[in-house]
């Protein structure tokens, strides 16, 4: 069936909307010199680039990587429990549980960071440590939503014909709430890999700035001056990742659904 001209007019100009301001950072991340008022770069090269790999962005892109995996590792299970908790049982104090859970998207990250610093700091608690430990509870609330949703779609009846059936736990798990709740999952452990790859605040107060990552490292070279093009190479390189990442997300979600 062919797509209407005006839906395939509104899914351009979207496209279009999303993609106009990175046109500028594409610009200056393949600019050598960029000077008022000429439109277009005087000269193009890759000096941004360089400086960034010099600068260790290699490694920071490997924290971002690392923190984000974990991160997601830790509350995307955490999630599904409470999603599930929420979705298919009678959870006491139903409303208090769910306010509980949506408490740390009410606070500001830079105020819960700097009231823990002090007190992990007192603890011993490593710096990597405390900031996976304060960024999967900011990510649980992501999680456990997305999970609810997938869960208010679930049909437990599957459950409970495996288990009529003779199914161990195990087989549940891997032969029938994973192929049903693959596309859910899928989306909460992108979120959660969000949250730890774009952090700032919590990674540079509670890390101490030992723990550099690709936000921190873009962070460093946009407060100084000069350093667009730098700047604007790190940022362009830290966009590809999470975008391939739901690209490969949206298309095990339709492959999932077609199934």
């Amino acid at each position: 069936m062919a797509m209407k001209p005006s839906k395939r007019f509104g899914r351009a100009f979207l496209v279009v909307w999303f993609a106009l301001p990175f046109v500028p950072l594409i610009l200056w991340a393949m600019a050598n010199q960029w000077s008022f008022p000429a439109i277009l770069p005087q000269q193009w090269g890759l000096n941004g680039a360089r400086t960034a790999i010099n600068a260790g962005a290699a490694d920071a892109f490997v924290a971002s990587t690392v923190l984000g995996l974990t991160v997601a590792a830790l509350a995307t299970p955490l999630g599904v429990l409470a999603g599930r908790a929420l979705a298919l049982y009678s959870v006491p104090f139903r409303g208090a549980f769910a306010i509980v859970l949506l408490t740390p998207l009410a606070f500001p990250p830079f105020a819960v960071a700097m009231g823990l610093d002090v007190l992990l700091l007192r603890v011993g608690v490593p710096g990597f440590a405390g900031v996976v430990l304060i960024l999967t509870v900011i990510a649980i609330p992501y999680t456990t939503y997305i999970m609810r949703v997938g869960f208010g779609a679930y049909d437990v009846r599957y459950e409970e014909e495996a288990q009529t059936l003779g199914a161990s736990k195990l087989f549940l798990m891997r032969h029938v709430q994973l192929p049903l709740l693959a596309p859910p999952i899928a989306t909460a452990a992108f979120s959660a890999f969000l949250v730890g790859w774009t952090d700032y605040i919590v990674t540079l107060l509670i890390g101490g700035g030992r723990l550099v990552t690709v936000p921190i490292l873009v962070g460093s070279f946009a407060a100084g001056t000069g350093n667009q093009a730098v700047t604007s190479a790190l940022s362009v390189a830290a966009i590809v990742p999470p975008l391939l990442l739901l690209v490969a997300v949206l298309k095990f979600r339709g492959k999932a659904v077609t199934r």
